[in-house]
């Protein structure tokens, strides 16, 4: 069930990218479907009922999170915004030189 709702997520920003015209609209559907993969592989990692992956002589290990999807999100979180950072400066490169943000314009103007 919750898996699909990050396929909705994924399906909104997909759309975005695909439908609009306007490079903000268009980074910020890029921006939605990078949220949607993390979020799916931190439910991946995720355990019902689970306790936090530090051990102890005490703790019993039959019901961890998996740690490492978790890492992999935060490591993919800095590259995402890294990669957003770059797009948006472009965009702004972009708009200083043609002065609009809608690609259908920019095609045509070709300078």
């Amino acid at each position: 069930m919750i898996y699909s709702l990050c396929l909705i997520l994924f399906g909104v920003g997909l759309y975005c990218v695909i439908a609009k015209r306007n490079i903000v609209k268009i980074i910020i559907g890029l921006a939605i479907m990078e949220y949607a993969v993390n979020l799916l592989f931190v439910l991946f990692g995720y355990r019902l009922n689970g306790s936090a992956p530090i051990l102890d002589k005490i703790q019993e290990t039959k019901n961890i999170v998996d740690p490492l999807p978790q890492a992999l999100v935060l490591t993919a979180i800095v590259i995402g915004l890294a990669t957003t950072a770059l797009l948006v400066s472009v965009a702004i490169r972009i708009y200083e030189k043609y002065g609009t943000f809608d690609i259908s314009k920019i095609k045509k103007l070709r300078g």
